[in-house]
């Protein structure tokens, strides 16, 4: 296994990104509020929730942040703060309700659904790697209209709560791409290959890191042809689907990751 490699992005990606499509607004558990801090004059206001860091992106002039919402979030106003020079504004945030629907499927491998002592050993020192892949916060604002990164049908969407073999799982943090084993995947957008690894329950899975806290992630891979530290272009080959870890078959599935918060990656995908 590989530990993150952690580095600077600045000449990796570039300085401040030009403007690019906002990801759709949707303040919901899972979605992402995107949040008008106005004119876009320079230097660029910087955003916080809490103690993590927010995306601020330029769009037609104006800066906006972009704040991941926990799917446990409830109903009710969210705060960030917003620094500009020495002056410091709150901006809120309502969330609404959402709803997943319940999906049920049954695996195979039982070891994936209750893992043994040394399963669970590993999956702990896993957790440890990918938690600092996805905490990890790079100065350069992202792109943030994202391309599919596999030519397949949207199977099972993010947010669904998950029985598996009659057990009740997590839900499911990313969006299943239904496509046979083999065919490419592409990077969405720009990046630097923050992480790559076989992991029990994802597989063959890479890291990208687009730029202030906004990761994805591309698991039960059947071959990876890129390495940590590796600059990747939108389109860019990372790899080719596959069905390791805990799957029911081949598939894609990817994972956005947005202030360290899974989010709903179809709102990511560029609108015509």
């Amino acid at each position: 296994m590989k530990l993150p490699y952690i580095l600077l992005l600045t000449l990796a990606i570039g300085p401040v990104a030009n403007a690019f499509a906002l990801p759709q607004n949707s303040p919901t558990p899972g979605g992402v509020a995107v949040i008008d801090l106005g004119p876009s004059l320079q230097p660029a206001p910087s955003a916080r929730w809490g103690e993590q860091g927010l995306a601020v992106v330029e769009e037609k002039g104006r800066w906006f942040a972009l704040l991941g919402i926990p799917l446990d979030t409830l109903p009710g106003e969210m705060e960030i703060s917003v620094f500009s020079g020495a002056t410091t504004a709150i901006k809120k945030v309502t969330v609404r309700i959402k709803n997943y629907p319940e999906q049920r499927l049954t695996i195979k491998d039982k070891r994936k659904v209750e893992p043994n002592p040394d399963d669970l050993a590993r999956i702990e020192r896993e957790a440890a790697i990918t938690a600092a892949v996805k905490q990890h916060f790079s100065p350069n604002a992202p792109r943030t209209d994202f391309a599919l990164p596999a030519n397949g049908r949207l199977s099972s969407r993010f947010g669904l709560r998950r029985i598996f073999n009659g057990l009740p799982r997590n839900p499911h943090a990313g969006l299943d791409v239904a496509v046979g084993s083999g065919a490419p995947i592409k990077a969405p957008a720009d990046g630097v290959i923050a992480n790559t690894g076989d992991y029990f329950f994802n597989g063959n899975t890479v890291f990208i890191d687009h730029g202030q806290g906004l990761i994805s992630a591309y698991m039960h891979m059947s071959r990876l042809d890129v390495r940590p530290g590796q600059p990747v272009k939108r389109g860019e080959i990372l790899g080719a689907v596959g069905a390791t870890g805990r799957v029911t078959g081949p598939h894609l599935h990817w994972a956005v990751i947005l202030n360290n918060t899974p989010v709903d990656p179809e709102l990511f995908l560029a609108r015509p």
